[in-house]
């Protein structure tokens, strides 16, 4: 395909992954890149080109949002509630009932082309370990989150719309990290730097991490893939840096160059399990603020292996990572010194 010539919509276009996709949209050579945010006010003052263009409104309401669908080529959907807590119309409505009006809008507009970001979670359980699996899993019969059970009901709807009118493909990075980062990373690093974070279970737990530049170059490829009428059209492919990680020898790694202590106390993964139920049942019942310190969820996810065979992805996207881990880790670390390290210590 030949992006100089194409229109493209990045939903989400605000977040972590929807600005790192807008970039390398920019270097291509897209046109047209319609930005979609729930503000634009929120999306990065660097990204200035003539080529972008942005619209602000909620996915979760059809009307305000579906100008941005008119001539465009391909529709790149990453808007979504992420994070762990949260009432479950606060995830539905964008998760789910969001990606239902993004698919119906491709559809009226005649957008022929969706790639949509899923989440590997929609796969499994976070309390057993996961390794080696390939798109074959089967989902899971019950979740320990909304953000999981609602990006399953999305990745569903992508998968079942008839190819013939509209060519879709789910792709479920796992862990994304890397310069930008506003969720994992910080919070983490946080928490150490406070000493209130613990190593939970063994601490012998396996999992695959995706770079951003990876997640980005696995849209590009997802996106040429279907473009073309490939095998891809209408499936769901795992997408990782394909170097799982111990994922507190990595995490130490880290926290050691930003010169802060290594996390060495443990805690159990059934004595974390019970305090995230007990935290989960009493910011509900309490009507608590902010997110518990602890979840069942993220108990499960930082004390078991969860690592994918992301086979699939290399041989029917011609996906591969572009960023090698030193090179990643190297500019990680340089954003941490620079952007993070100084807001916690201020």
């Amino acid at each position: 395909m030949d992006w100089t010539k194409t229109s493209v919509l990045v939903t989400g276009g605000s977040g972590f992954l929807g600005k790192a996709l807008v970039r390398r949209l920019i270097s291509l050579g897209v046109p047209s890149v319609k930005v979609l945010s729930r503000s634009v006010r929120a999306v990065d003052d660097a990204i200035t080109s003539s080529a972008v263009s942005y619209v602000a409104g909620d996915i979760g309401e059809a009307s305000t949002i579906s100008n941005a669908f008119r001539n465009c080529d391909i529709v790149f959907h990453t808007a979504a509630k992420a994070g762990f807590w949260g009432s479950e119309e606060s995830y539905y409505r964008p998760n789910v009932h969001g990606t239902l009006n993004v698919i119906d809008l491709c559809i009226k507009n005649s957008v022929h082309h969706l790639v949509f970001t899923s989440s590997p979670s929609v796969a499994y359980s976070p309390s057993v370990d996961i390794e080696g699996v390939d798109e074959s899993i089967p989902y899971p019969l019950s979740y320990l989150a909304y953000y999981p059970s609602t990006k399953a009901m999305a990745e569903k709807a992508v998968m079942s719309v008839d190819q013939r009118v509209l060519k879709t493909v789910s792709l479920r990075p796992h862990l994304i990290w890397g310069p930008g980062d506003p969720h994992l990373l910080p919070r983490l690093i946080a928490r150490a730097a406070t000493g209130k974070l613990r190593i939970i279970g063994d601490g012998k737990n396996i999992l695959d991490i995706t770079y951003i530049d990876n997640v980005v170059e696995s849209h590009i490829k997802a996106a040429e893939a279907i473009w073309s009428g490939s095998a891809a059209c209408g499936k769901t492919y795992f997408i990782s840096d394909n170097e799982p990680v111990n994922i507190w020898d990595w995490l130490n790694s880290l926290i050691a160059d930003c010169g802060l202590p290594k996390i060495e106390r443990h805690i159990s993964y059934g004595n974390a399990y019970m305090a995230g139920a007990l935290c989960e049942f009493l910011y509900h019942v309490l009507h608590l603020k902010g997110e518990p310190p602890m979840t069942r969820f993220v108990a499960g996810q930082l004390a078991h292996s969860h690592f994918f065979d992301i086979s699939a992805a290399i041989r029917e996207l011609k996906y591969a990572p572009v960023c090698s881990r030193p090179e990643a880790m190297d500019s990680t670390l340089s954003w941490l010194k620079k952007d993070v390290l100084p807001a916690l210590r201020s």
